[in-house]
């Protein structure tokens, strides 16, 4: 991969300069179930997608998606292809619990397969330490932000107060895959209602993310399990 590999600092040193010069900006990332649904029928047989714990997860609805989707497939390698940073987990990741043939080699075959070469790459746990670092919240200070995930209220609730205080602009609810042309919609019609677009969506907000960035103009992040270490104190 001929990409730019940013430390946390430069990630924010990017995040801040798409907020001031008003540019859009979307980080996505990229574990092992973006790597799963990426490798239907492409580097993996449906059958061989299928019989992945993930995927079993997925179809009994604990993963805001259902397989086969290949439509998700293809919006996820397309928004890969444009996003402007990209996190992916390092060779020899220990922090996601998935087998190490989900992570990094599989990303690998997979970027090779479409042709994916992001510009500017980061740790694909970078969200949780975005949501563990003050200067991350700084920056959101006095920015409008809008907040998509399932656990919705209990987010917001924690985010206008202490020691977030953010303003959010926005909340929509967000339970899975139906529900993403709806939220694109809101995004294409209200561009100027919101700075900073949170998502906490599962694979669903690498599509989201980008695409918001993309119709808005705007910041969008996703998110992931930061919402857990908000709510919970842990990702998990």
């Amino acid at each position: 991969m001929k990409s730019r590999y940013l430390e946390l600092d430069a990630v924010l040193l990017e995040l801040e300069t798409a907020l001031r010069q008003r540019s859009p900006f979307s980080l996505v990332r990229v574990g092992d179930g973006e790597n799963i649904v990426m490798a239907q029928e492409t580097v993996w047989t449906m059958e061989e997608v299928l019989q992945e714990r993930w995927s079993i997860k997925a179809n009994k609805g604990q993963k805001g998606l259902t397989l086969p989707n290949l439509v998700l497939r293809d919006l996820v390698a397309a928004s890969l292809q444009r996003a402007t940073i990209v996190g992916i987990l390092p060779p020899d990741d220990q922090t996601i619990k998935a087998p190490d043939y989900l992570k990094r080699a599989l990303t690998d075959k997979l970027f090779a397969y479409y042709g994916i070469e992001p510009a500017l790459t980061c740790h694909a746990c970078v969200n949780r330490d975005l949501a563990r670092t003050p200067r991350f919240w700084q920056l959101l200070a006095g920015k409008r932000v809008l907040l998509v995930t399932r656990e919705i209220q209990e987010l917001q609730n924690a985010l206008v107060q202490d020691p977030y205080n953010l303003n959010i602009a926005a909340a929509l609810p967000f339970d899975g895959w139906d529900d993403l042309p709806e939220t694109l919609q809101w995004i294409a019609a209200h561009p100027d209602e919101f700075d900073v677009a949170l998502f906490s969506c599962g694979v669903n907000a690498v599509v989201l993310a980008e695409q918001a960035a993309a119709l808005s103009g705007k910041v969008a992040i996703d998110f992931g399990k930061a919402n857990n270490i908000i709510l919970k104190g842990s990702p998990n």
